[in-house]
């Protein structure tokens, strides 16, 4: 179905509305957010702590989809997370992806041997649901290829590497394994010329978009609250970088979206459209 649709929308794959600074009025961040042509959202779970606020925001707003997992920070604060709790959880219709997961040995604030056990019950719910993956790293990208490659040849699974900042080797080894890169808005940041670099070498069919906000504001918004509305910044620098025209763009990281969300109905946008 995404083939005969237009997708002339930006998706933002990746944003945490339960976070301070969006969750005073959710509905007034998703309406600039529709202002700007971002038709649909993805809310990321950090904590089982909080999954129900996360859920709940999907609930309430049609355009909201959500994951349930537990972040690489927090592996200590809820560790001994069993996957049954992940496995009944994604079992909610608006619930589409596993994680955020991964590992985080630049702050470490978790111990890395509780990191990599998450990381490893996460893998294991996405392999029993069939939901993609979320996947966090940072400073850690030998350890995330080992646990990522072992457990893709016990049994295939999906995802993405979300907020993508590692390097090129990285990223063509989570290509290998039929992985999609998401970019935020670090990579309009003038100092991010690896990264910069690094995108040149995505396939457009497994490139996604993403603002992480509140986090990560991208130009031309540095030091405000970075909000849904903001990826739309991050798609008009990308299509400048890569010589892409920006219909085209949307058009291929939206088609991307639901080809590795496979949980929500293709044509969910339009029929929000005609509901407006």
């Amino acid at each position: 179905m995404t083939d005969t649709l237009n997708h002339n929308y930006i998706i933002d794959s990746h944003c945490h509305l339960n976070y301070k600074g969006l969750n005073d009025d959710v509905k007034a961040v998703i309406c600039r957010a529709n202002d700007r042509n971002v038709q649909l959202m993805l809310a990321i779970n950090t904590k089982i702590k909080e999954f129900d606020e996360v859920h709940q925001i999907a609930l309430e707003n049609d355009c909201v989809y959500a994951t349930v997992g537990v972040h690489p920070h927090e592996a200590e604060n809820e560790q001994g997370i069993a996957l049954d709790a992940l496995l009944e959880r994604a079992q909610n219709p608006k619930i589409v992806g596993i994680g955020e997961t991964g590992l985080d040995y630049y702050y470490d604030n978790a111990p890395r041997d509780l990191q990599r056990e998450n990381f490893r019950t996460h893998i294991h719910a996405a392999q029993e649901t069939g939901l993609p993956l979320i996947v966090h790293t940072r400073e850690a990208e030998g350890d995330t290829w080992e646990i990522m490659s072992e457990e893709m040849t016990r049994k295939p699974y999906t995802g993405v590497i979300h907020c993508f900042t590692a390097s090129t080797d990285f990223a063509q080894k989570a290509l290998s394994l039929g992985f999609y890169i998401s970019l935020s808005g670090i990579v309009t940041f003038k100092s991010a010329k690896d990264l910069q670099d690094s995108a040149k070498i995505i396939p457009l069919d497994k490139l996604l978009v993403e603002t992480d906000a509140p986090f990560l504001a991208p130009v031309p918004n540095r030091g405000k609250t970075c909000e849904p509305a903001f990826v739309a910044d991050t798609l008009t620098f990308l299509s400048d970088h890569l010589n892409v025209p920006a219909a085209d763009l949307m058009q291929k990281t939206s088609e991307n979206f639901f080809k590795l969300f496979t949980k929500i109905p293709a044509d969910i946008v339009h029929k929000l459209k005609e509901a407006a």
